[in-house]
């Protein structure tokens, strides 16, 4: 009898490559262990990514589940890495190193096809950081780890500020390449000498054997230290379109294929020398560019705080501090309308908060007392009081004013975006051109010199640099005089304005030193009844009443409501108070109509406040200036009490508008749009938050609260309104030295042009001007800002 031999096969997981043990999932002539696998294989095919199994030995490697990520099972663990959790949904942001290409960008930015609990998530690429928005309800914190390892992109997990703690971190694997890459140039360069200083009969004894070494060090400079050239070329031809890495992906390759033919065919020395001086030029090029760029995203989230207070309670004394002193343990006392600039407990009032500045949902949630509030909420009814259980995070606050559900989401097309594509395809056109005039001529060498240095020369990596330079260097100069503007693309909508719209309360006026008058007569009782209402609104004249009133003493109010532009009303104390404007709640009280903030307390009319509000100083000399170049109108919602002194600040051909609610202000922007306006609307972010959003550049004034909105482009601060015609000035300026630095480098690019279509531009030297070119450009950039800031009295 034979023995019979038993012959096991396995099947392996074309995803993860694990062995599949159970069911076999097929699809395409391909096997899958599970229904994950299978999904996100489907995914990348439907989209003509499988490209990314070419660059990624099993992407979806498993890993021990049981023991790898247990602590992502500790609720205390979870609470410290979310920035959010709501009834239904969890916000959490990871930094994950593997991201580095559009398609990276592209399959994280598609997470919810794979798991249908993943609602959303946004890329920070140059942070390399993923905001996931997921149903806690529907899978896991760990198991949505897990999907992100699954699919390649392990988040680097830490209980730190990722941002901070990863802001100057250097990546690693480039700084790898760039010694490779050094060392193999040097290596070149030596087995290169006898070729440079002319060959002796010994050294042509070597002459094959240095070519083939230096082919040998070739393949490691064309294939590991420029492999992410071709990886984000190949991905954005596959996706339609021509990146900045594609030209130099085709030079590396054009490098390579020549110098091996060479080599291997013994007809000359080959390209060793320039593949890989030019692939070192590169990778430098790109550690300088990724440093500045860190740079910059540090200066803009971690220098630059935004100029609003919080108010604090220190034994039941209320005290306004900047959000950055802010510490773990303090009490907070957020009105109705107020930021909440860190995660708290609810620890007295009702509250109910508006989180659309997290969520984009406009709903209030009402909160309990114990419960967990997250920074970013705003609160829609009566004061509360909250222990910060952490501490303020600047840069989840700036991600927050820059979500995308506050956008105006009209296409806005920058200059770089107008000029790069075509930039590109010229320096294409002009190669390949002179490529074909030197074939024709039967000059093959100059063919490939001419070919080679107008590529490399002509680089646009430059245009890429110019725009965040100059902007981010203006947002610097902003930041110093009280002017914070959200980022780069805000400040080119900054100088395309052409017409400016004011409003009166709060933005031309200011209460600090403002004199209030009550016409009436409030008895002890009554006076506390009105402060403890007036306690609950964040609006300037609702804290000036309070602050001479006098008074330490408050009820429990019930039932509080902020009408905006009309008034407050709750119920205190067993009474219903309102105190507000005579038009809204006034229509059955028989009084003559005064200005100012009326009280009503059980229906009887107690008086009137009076506030002479202090005007900003030198309004005559800055709305004189806008007149210059502006349509400067005024919206108020106040009464026309103080129109003759306004008229003697705005001249007659200015339009100003009383009385104007804020669904009328918002619709007076719109008009203004309709007429082929852009748009700058200036308030103080509370009843003005529709018309700041509407506007094409809103401005939310501050003097020492939180009361910005999040669908405004900037926040000035109340002193430095004056300068406002300066940094409108600084920001045209700014596009101005976009545009001289793209002449820069168009000039450049001509002479470098001018001689590399001749072939007398050796390409080696072309890859050294090209790195030269950027740091012009940087130069250039930099010192120019600080001189027109000069100019426009914005640098010292």
């Amino acid at each position: 009898m034979k023995n019979q031999q038993q012959t096991t096969t396995y099947t392996i997981c074309y995803h993860c490559g694990e062995e599949v043990t159970d069911h076999v999932h097929r699809l395409d002539d391909k096997e899958f262990c599970c229904a994950g696998c299978k999904g996100v294989y489907q995914i990348l095919s439907e989209n003509n990514l499988c490209n990314y199994y070419a660059y990624n030995h099993n992407p979806g490697q498993r890993f021990n589940h049981d023991t790898r990520l247990e602590y992502l099972d500790e609720q205390q663990i979870i609470n410290q890495l979310i920035d959010y959790t709501g009834k239904d949904s969890s916000i959490i942001t990871f930094y994950i190193p593997a991201i580095h290409c559009s398609s990276c960008i592209w399959l994280l930015e598609h997470l919810y096809k794979i798991n249908q609990a993943i609602f959303s998530s946004r890329i920070d690429f140059i942070r390399k950081q993923v905001t996931i928005t997921f149903s806690h309800k529907e899978i896991s914190l760990r198991n949505l780890v897990e999907t992100l390892i699954q699919i390649g992109y392990e988040p680097l997990i830490s209980l730190q500020d990722v941002v901070k703690e990863h802001q100057k971190a250097l990546d690693k694997g480039l700084i790898l390449k760039i010694a490779v890459a050094g060392f193999l140039m040097g290596n070149v360069m030596l087995f290169s000498f006898p070729e440079y200083f002319g060959l002796s009969g010994l050294e042509k004894q070597f002459q094959v054997l240095f070519g083939w070494l230096n082919l040998a060090f070739s393949i490691p400079a064309a294939f590991y230290c420029g492999k992410d050239y071709f990886i984000s070329a190949i991905t954005s031809l596959k996706h339609k379109h021509v990146n900045l890495d594609t030209p130099l992906a085709l030079i590396i390759a054009v490098l390579f294929l020549r110098t091996a033919f060479e080599i291997i065919f013994n007809t000359g020395p080959g390209f060793a020398d320039t593949l890989t001086g030019l692939v070192f030029l590169l990778l430098m090029g790109k550690w300088l560019k990724q440093r500045t760029y860190n740079h910059i995203s540090f200066d803009r989230d971690y220098r630059s705080y935004f100029p609003i207070a919080v108010t604090t309670l220190i034994n039941g004394l209320e005290k306004p501090v900047s959000i950055n002193e802010v510490k773990i343990g303090d009490r907070l006392w957020i009105r109705n309308g107020e930021l909440l600039p860190a995660d708290a407990i609810l620890m007295k009032g009702d509250a109910w908060m508006d989180m659309s500045f997290v969520t984009g949902e406009s709903e209030p949630v009402h909160k309990v007392l114990g419960e967990i509030i997250y920074a970013g909420g705003r609160q829609t009814g009566e004061a509360i009081e909250l222990e910060v259980i952490k501490p303020v995070s600047q840069s989840y606050l700036t991600g927050l004013w820059n979500h995308d559900h506050y956008k105006n989401h009209v296409q806005k097309q920058n200059f770089n975006d107008s000029i790069a594509k075509y930039f590109s395809l010229a320096v294409f056109t002009i190669a390949f051109s002179a490529t074909a005039y030197w074939l024709l001529q039967h000059d093959s060498h100059k063919a490939w010199s001419a070919f080679t240095a107008v590529i490399i020369v002509a680089c646009p990596c430059v245009l890429a640099l110019s725009t965040p330079f100059t902007l981010s260097a203006i947002l610097s100069v902003f930041d110093k005089k009280g002017f914070y503007v959200k980022n780069t693309d805000a400040v080119e909508q900054l100088a395309k304005c052409d017409a400016i719209v004011f409003d009166k309360t709060g933005t031309l006026t200011t209460t600090r030193n403002a004199q209030v008058y009550f016409n009436g007569k409030l008895d002890d009782h009554e006076k506390k009844i009105v402060a403890s209402l007036f306690r609950n609104s964040a609006h300037p004249l609702s804290r000036h009443i309070l602050k001479e009133l006098k008074t330490g003493d408050f009820f429990q109010v019930k039932n509080y409501q902020e009408m905006l532009g009309k008034g407050l009303s709750a119920t205190i104390n067993g009474s219903s108070v309102y105190a507000g404007s005579l038009s809204s709640n006034l229509k059955a009280v028989d009084h003559q109509p005064f200005s100012g903030v009326h009280v009503v307390i059980d229906n009887v009319y107690m008086g009137n406040f009076v506030i002479e509000q202090e005007w900003r100083p030198q309004l005559n000399v800055l709305i004189a200036q806008l007149n210059r170049s502006f349509d400067v109108q005024l919206l108020s919602g106040d009464t026309n009490k103080d129109e003759r002194h306004l008229r003697t600040i705005f001249p007659e051909k200015n339009q100003i508008r009383f009385r104007q609610s804020p669904h009328e202000k918002l619709d007076a922007i719109s008009a203004l749009q309709d007429s082929g306006r852009a748009v700058m609307m200036l308030g103080d972010g509370l009843n003005d938050a529709g018309a700041l959003k509407q506007s094409d550049f809103g401005i939310a004034i501050t003097d020492d609260i939180n009361n910005f909105t999040p669908g405004c482009d900037a926040i000035l601060k109340g002193d430095s309104l004056s300068l406002l015609p300066n940094f409108i000035g600084l920001s045209k300026d700014g596009i101005k030295i976009i545009k001289a630095s793209f002449a820069i480098a168009t000039a450049y690019n001509f002479i470098g042009i001018f001689y590399a279509v001749q072939g007398t531009l050796y390409p080696l030297v072309a890859a050294v001007l090209m790195p030269i070119s950027t740091v012009t450009i940087i130069c250039f950039t930099t010192f120019a800002t600080r001189i027109l800031a000069r100019r426009n009295k914005l640098f010292t």
